[in-house]
């Protein structure tokens, strides 16, 4: 692969990827809300996201690495009397609405032949099949619909260039400001530097059959 795009850039995860892109050599681009050294982006506003495709060439790799979980005094719901209309919202618009408006301006800008690569960071807790604790509604309805949205982006993707991959990332626990108040002793808790060559080594052994999944850090596919 040659240029790559990490859009948020600012966090743990996204600043890692940047670095470790730039460790294997790899022409890479940040994008952030705000951040020194990167280039801006807002989830919240499509000017900002179309604009930031525009001038942002055809990279053949576009990492979203934003997600939010908690923010003030909101977090992750423990039981259906928590339900807050305003941060489900909130919830969605970032770790949905957010990556969908950014795979509608990246992914025309990126290749039509050869080899692609678009993910985005989701969440093991996004499965359906896999929810078996409850808890979290937001959190995990918002990640379930990006899996939604990635698959369905992946098929009409395909007619497009049949080589582009769409996939999520589910890249386990990892020690940054996002997972900070809900990491557990005894759980593996991963350093962002060591995340993101995981999710990286992922990328690199994806094939076009993989477009549409969600995989976790290991490389094991996570249920839908």
């Amino acid at each position: 692969m040659s240029g790559a795009i990490v859009i948020g850039a600012s966090g743990g995860i996204g600043k890692a990827l940047v670095e470790a892109l730039i460790e294997e050599e790899r022409a890479v681009r940040g994008f952030a809300r705000s951040f020194a050294g990167a280039d801006h982006i807002d989830l919240e506003d499509e000017a900002s996201i179309a604009a930031a495709a525009a001038r942002s060439g055809s990279p053949d790799l576009v990492i979203v690495a934003t997600g939010l979980l908690h923010e003030g005094e909101n977090g992750p719901e423990k039981a259906l009397r928590d339900l807050d209309p305003a941060w489900l919202a909130r919830i969605f618009a970032i770790n949905t609405i957010g990556p969908a408006l950014i795979a509608k301006h990246f992914l025309p800008v990126m290749p039509k032949t050869g080899r692609c690569v678009f993910a985005v960071l989701s969440a093991r807790v996004g499965s359906i099949t896999d929810n078996r604790l409850g808890g979290w509604h937001g959190y995990r309805a918002s990640k379930a619909a990006l899996n939604q949205i990635i698959r369905t982006i992946a098929i009409e993707e395909k007619r497009r260039n049949d080589r582009l991959i769409v996939v999520g990332l589910h890249p386990g626990t990892v020690d940054t400001a996002l997972s900070k108040p809900f990491q557990r002793s005894g759980r593996d808790l991963f350093a962002a530097d060591r995340a993101a060559v995981q999710l990286l080594d992922v990328i690199d052994d994806l094939k076009a059959a993989d477009s549409g999944k969600v995989f976790a850090w290991d490389g094991a596919e996570v249920p839908a």
